[in-house]
């Protein structure tokens, strides 16, 4: 059996999180660990909606030590959690809200009590313990459950850590956009930190304002984990940043002039990861540099016709990647976008990753998606439909600056103005909220 620590601070008073009240040492933390341990419900499996990232890493590390398995998906909308208690008809809710909507059994989250105990020993884990099970974000169909084991996690935020050069001396506090739920937020601002010393902030800020505060709460060096869509947010609202020492960015790739506006304004290097549910994280790069992603230790890219595969490292399996990718070394790959964002329309080809990077580029649109309907309907040629934010254009003069950069086959036949796309908390635009705004315009058109 080969075990690992639960967390990789070395001293009982060495900082693992700041919350609202200020630091939280190790030995505090697992004091609270044990507490909740004695708590938990019968039940092998556990969903952790706690919205505070501290009590979602003490109810993640309880159900650990307890060896119960936390399901996490990304958007816990009412039908997903069906399909959770369908997957593990034995699972209870962990809530910090006073009121969760969840149909589930639930444990409120406790208030803890300050310990005055001495050194509590650090507990040693099973590297073969499943100790997660995480589900797909759902943009691309129906959420898919992936199972995580406790060694293969730990490998792969060790990486990820050594990639973003915080494996060092001085610990950062990593202040994290993105849920703890979701694959990213899961590994990068709870795993990680527990596995290189450093501190997670109990915050989840959305809103530029919101993440500003939290940035300015927690001490210096600090290191900012988030999305596209929060750094795009931050940057248009033009507020004063805190002092940073880093940007991680992941869920969708960055353009090269957004990550050069993101690096002037924080004052700090942007670092993207790379990885996907099924993987965990498997590369990074820093976008203003290079656009070639650099895998970590040991994973290997197999191609074999169009297909290619992922190995080594943390992989426990060989998997097929969804994505369009160009090894140009061992180690370094090229990335084109989604395999499922290929549509063909009239012999022609283009990807929908690349159609949005245009229709996001254009002045003046905020942001945009396009849409690849299911059925052709009456149509001879299948239409590609968009939604759009973009207050001070409409749709000639779109249209117009689309058609200088493609084919007109794939110009946008709906287009739609919304206030806003129904992105969740990630950044991502689940494929069926998306279906949903036409559904509703085809709605309205025939009432």
């Amino acid at each position: 059996m080969s075990l690992l620590p639960l967390v990789s601070h070395t001293s009982p008073d060495s900082i693992v999180a700041w919350r609202a009240d200020g630091a939280v040492t190790r030995r505090q933390f697992l004091a609270e660990v044990g507490q909740l341990v004695a708590l938990l419900p019968a039940g092998s499996h556990l969903l952790n909606m706690c919205s505070d990232r501290y009590r979602f890493s003490v109810g993640l590390a309880a159900a650990i030590v307890a060896g119960k398995v936390s399901l996490l998906p990304s958007t816990p909308t009412a039908e997903v959690v069906r399909q959770v208690k369908a997957f593990a008809p034995d699972v209870f809710c962990l809530t910090d809200s006073d009121v969760c909507p969840v149909d589930l059994p639930q444990l409120r989250y406790p208030v803890m009590a300050i310990s005055q105990a001495g050194a509590i020993a650090i507990p040693q884990i099973d590297s073969k313990q499943r100790i997660a099970v995480v589900f797909t974000s759902g943009s691309a169909g129906i959420p898919q459950p992936h199972p995580k084991t406790w060694g293969a996690l730990v490998s792969c935020v060790r990486a990820e850590a050594a990639h973003l050069g915080l494996m060092h001396d001085e610990p950062c506090a990593i202040i994290g956009t993105v849920p703890p739920q979701h694959m990213y937020g899961f590994e990068s601002t709870v795993l990680m930190p527990w596995h290189s010393g450093n501190a997670l902030s109990h915050a989840q800020p959305f809103y530029p304002a919101d993440i500003c505060a939290a940035l300015a709460a927690a001490p210096a060096p600090r290191v900012l984990v988030s999305s596209p869509v929060h750094l795009r947010a931050l940057l248009d609202a033009g507020l004063a940043l805190p002092e940073i020492a880093g940007v991680v960015c992941a869920t969708a790739p960055l353009s090269a002039r957004l990550a050069q506006e993101l690096e002037t304004r924080c004052r700090a290097p942007l670092m993207e990861i790379y990885g996907s549910t099924e993987t965990g994280q498997i590369a990074s790069r820093r976008s203003t540099q290079t656009a070639e992603w650099r895998l970590f230790p040991g994973i290997k890219l197999i191609v074999e016709g169009n297909c290619v595969r992922a190995c080594g490292g943390h992989i426990e399996s060989l998997i097929t990647m969804n994505d369009i990718l160009e090894p140009i070394t061992d180690e370094h790959f090229l990335l084109h976008g989604r395999i499922a964002d290929l549509v063909n329309i009239a012999g022609k080809r283009h990807s929908l990753a690349s159609l949005n990077h245009l229709l996001n580029s254009i002045p003046g649109v905020v942001d945009g998606a396009f849409y690849m309907p299911d059925e052709a309907g009456d149509e001879r040629i299948t239409r590609l439909g968009a939604c759009v934010v973009a207050p001070g254009l409409d749709a000639p003069r779109l249209l117009a600056a689309l058609r200088e950069h493609i084919d007109p086959v794939f110009l946008p036949r709906p287009l739609l103005f919304v206030d806003a796309l129904p992105r969740n908390r990630t950044g991502k635009l689940p494929r069926a909220a998306l279906q949903a705004l036409f559904q509703t315009r085809s709605a309205r058109k025939s009432a």
